[in-house]
Formats: C-alpha cells, structure tokens, sequence
C-alpha cells in the first residue's frame, strides 16, 4: 500500500517505519541522560545540562538523514534481514560520529560522552528490534492491499510481471478477472463472476481493496455501472498507468498514452518551487565547492603526474539541457585524449579507454565534481535527469516515445533514474532511464528532491552504476 506526501508515493510501512523509529530517536537522547546521570526526573538532568529538547532534535535529525542516506527508507532495498540489521548499525554508529563532532563545534548542546553513548545503544537496540518485527509484519502482509485487476490480457501481464521481490511489493493480486476485448489470456490466478454475482460482491467477499482497470480494449463493454459502483462503496478504482506509477516509480512507456499525461495531477513548474530549488542549489554549490577542494586539488595533480604535464585536467563535452539547449558539461578526464577517435560511442563496463586515475575517479563519482560549476552556472541542478549527448539527443528523440519531455526541466548531477537503476550504455537502458525520468519530472518537488540528494549518499558508498 503506497501513500502519497508531497507528490511522491511512500510505501505505507516505510512511512509507518520511518515515524516509529523518528520517534525513538527523539527518546533516546533523554533516556540515555536519564539512566547516565541515575535519575527518574528530567528537570534534574536540565538542571546540569540545559534543555534537552534541542540536543534531542539534532540527535533524531542526524540519526534519521544517516539512515535514509543508508537506503533504509528505500522500497527498493534489498537486503535481507541481516544484511538490514547490518545497515541500521553501520548508519546509528556513523550518525552518532557525526553528532560528536556537532556537539564539539557547538559546546552549548554537549550533553557528555557517557550520555551519548548510552543514547547511541539505546537507539540502536530501539531501531533493531523494530525492524525485525516490522520484518515480521511486512512478510504476514498487514500492511499490503488486496488487489483485483479487471483485465487478463496484455496490458494486465505488465502486473503480473513486475520483478520485484514478493514480500516487498506494496499489494497482493487476489485475481484477475478476464474482459471482454482482452488480446488473449496470460495472467496467473483468473477468476471468473458467477452467474447472477456482482462485481461489489465478489470484492466484498474477498475484502477487496482496490481494483486496476487493465483491459486491453476500453471500448468493448465497460462495465461502468459496477466500477462506479465499487467507487461509492469505498473501494478504490485506479487505470493500470497509474497504479504502475505508484507502485513502481516510473512511467511505463508501452502503456503510456499523451491524454494520460495531460489530464494527470503532476508536471507542476511554479515558480516558488524554482526559485528554492535555486537558492538551494547556489548555496550548497558554495558550501561544496569549499569542502571539495582539496580532493579536486588532488585529483588535477594526479591527472597531471599520471598523464603528463600537458594533458588536459578537465573533460568538456557539449550536452543537451533544459528545453533542448546546449551547455558544455565539465568532468575530470578519465578516459585517454583520443578516447573518441572514431566518434561518440556509450561507455562500457571495463572500458580499455578509461585511464588508471580515471577508474579511481569514476568509481568514487570526484570525476563529477567539476559540474558543480555548472550547477553555479545555472546550466544544471543537483538534482533531474542526466544531460545527454547531442548526438545520441537526437536518435532518441526519433526511436523513444516521450524522450524530448525529460527536457522540460534542468539536468541533474545525480537523479531518480540513478538512484533506481544502473548506468546506461544502450538504448534500451536509455528507455528504461527515461521512465525514471518522467516520473521525477511529473512528481517534482522540493521533498523530493532533497531525497535522492541524500539516498545519493547509497550509491556513492556502495558504488551502484559506476563505470
């Protein structure tokens, strides 16, 4: 079951989750001061140390950012539950490092060592035991709706065919039911009306939550009477584009249609929300440029030892950005000076043209760092779909479906379709990147934006796409 906050789909128990364990976060900054300083009374502890509400505050804010950095509010994440359990831990510690050194640069918040640290393991052993009964609960299905798709053809296999793991999909298909105008049948678990029964009834019998409209043909008997129907009793009725919007968080292109994407909710371009997004870019491109420095100080060089004294640092390369205009992108070069001798071709997996320190650097992403200028340029934001070549620009937008409206927006540094899926050498990769993208583009918004800067973090230590 997905929720929607802010135009973006949130799993129910992740949202469920992430509220629990905000809260033990929130607690544990006082319980830990409580059992360190051997009282039962707060007003004794802020005697000695002041208000804990703000030192609870920051505590719960750096504890909740490492752990959505960690990917543990993620639909998509994969781990099992050790390897689940293994990431709290890794992310609790890390925060609590970075909560020493707030409270060392900021002296009036200090709480002590002893009480940290009893507050780190409190929160630790809180968030641990939560996640294995929510482990618990997600597999028993209590958070999942039950589904009913109206539809057995073509269009309802895309239902059935979803690769995902079971138990962390946000619904269970209780059946589907054949249409007249199906292309044929291929779907799992058909079931059928009896003679004389309802849809209503049928629903109600199986405790039906929500029904997807996925016939291949709308216009051969529609049963519109028993749809609207089942709406007025309570149960949801959604169309299959939709419903693989929120349950996937991507557009899929093989059933996309223009009428769809016009009288959706979403695509919204206000100006309030691009002018935060500015100030936000400007004022982070600042603050990295001044903590980035000694690694990009360091990268030149190594270019310059490795390569000689004359090659070039920086890689320019003309890319297509918002509403199809051209910019020059800024790297650090990792590839040899005639890596495109013979034209412009996709990067591959072990590509031979990558230079030593130009694998080091694509690995760790410091080849992307010189695009923050960019960003400060007003060429790019932090966020949104990665420019493209000119020269692949312009096969795609002939052979893809929708590929010129990923342009309607700035170019990102880092985006959805990164988060989501592996990095594209083909078209086929540009396809299934391009769906990532209009589904950012249609959801946009400043929550969301900020994070997949920060589930960016992920990618980065784990070194997902990097080629």
């Amino acid at each position: 079951m997905a929720i929607r906050i802010f135009q973006h789909y949130w799993q129910l128990h992740l949202a469920i989750l992430a509220a629990v364990e905000a809260v033990i976060f929130f607690l544990a900054p006082y319980a830990g001061a409580l059992a360190r300083f051997e009282t039962v009374h707060i007003q004794e502890v802020e005697q000695g140390l002041g208000s804990l509400l703000s030192r609870a505050i920051l505590f719960a804010g750096v504890m909740f950012i490492s752990m959505a950095a960690m990917g543990l509010y993620n639909s998509r994440q994969r781990s099992r539950l050790p390897g689940m359990l293994a990431r709290v831990a890794a992310s609790v510690i890390s925060g609590a490092l970075v909560v020493a050194v707030m409270f060392y640069l900021m002296p009036g918040l200090y709480m002590g060592r002893g009480a940290l640290l009893l507050a780190t393991a409190l929160a630790l052993g809180g968030v641990m035991v939560v996640r294995i009964l929510f482990d618990t609960l997600v597999k028993d299905d209590v958070f999942k709706r039950r589904v009913l798709v109206y539809g057995a053809g073509r269009r309802a296999e895309s239902i059935s065919g979803l690769r995902r793991r079971s138990d962390r999909r946000g619904f269970n298909v209780v059946g589907y039911i054949p249409a007249d105008g199906d292309d044929h049948i291929g779907v799992p678990h058909l079931v059928r009306l009896q003679e004389h029964e309802s849809l209503l009834a049928w629903c109600r019998s199986r405790r039906v939550d929500e029904i997807v409209v996925a016939m291949d043909d709308r216009r051969r008997h529609f049963p519109m009477e028993q749809l609207l129907e089942c709406r007025l009793e309570g149960i949801e009725v959604v169309d299959l584009v939709s419903f693989l919007e929120r349950e996937t968080g991507k557009l899929h292109l093989d059933i996309l249609n223009p009428s769809w994407m016009i009288f959706s909710d979403g695509f919204r371009q206000g100006r309030l929300h691009g002018a935060l997004e500015r100030s936000f870019d400007i004022g982070a491109s600042l603050a990295l440029l001044i903590v980035a420095a000694p690694f990009m100080l360091v990268t030149a060089l190594a270019i310059k030892l490795t390569e000689g004294l004359r090659a070039p640092v920086f890689y320019r390369q003309v890319r297509v950005g918002q509403h199809g205009k051209p910019f020059q992108l800024l790297k650090f070069r990792s590839m040899r000076q005639d890596a495109e001798r013979d034209g412009a071709c996709w990067a591959q997996k072990n590509d031979s043209r990558v230079t030593r320190v130009g694998a080091i650097i694509r690995t760790t992403r410091i080849d992307e760092l010189p695009q923050i200028l960019n960003v400060l340029r007003g060429e790019m934001s932090f966020v949104g779909p990665r420019p493209e070549r000119p020269e692949f620009v312009g096969q795609l937008n002939e052979r893809i479906p929708y590929y010129r409206e990923r342009h309607s927006i700035k170019p990102g540094i880092t985006g959805w379709a990164q988060l989501c899926y592996p990095y594209g050498s083909s078209e086929q990769d540009a396809i299934e990147k391009l769906q990532y993208d209009l589904f950012y583009v249609k959801n946009h918004s400043l929550l969301f934006y900020l994070a997949i800067l920060v589930q960016t973090v992920e990618v980065i230590l784990w070194r997902k796409g990097a080629r």
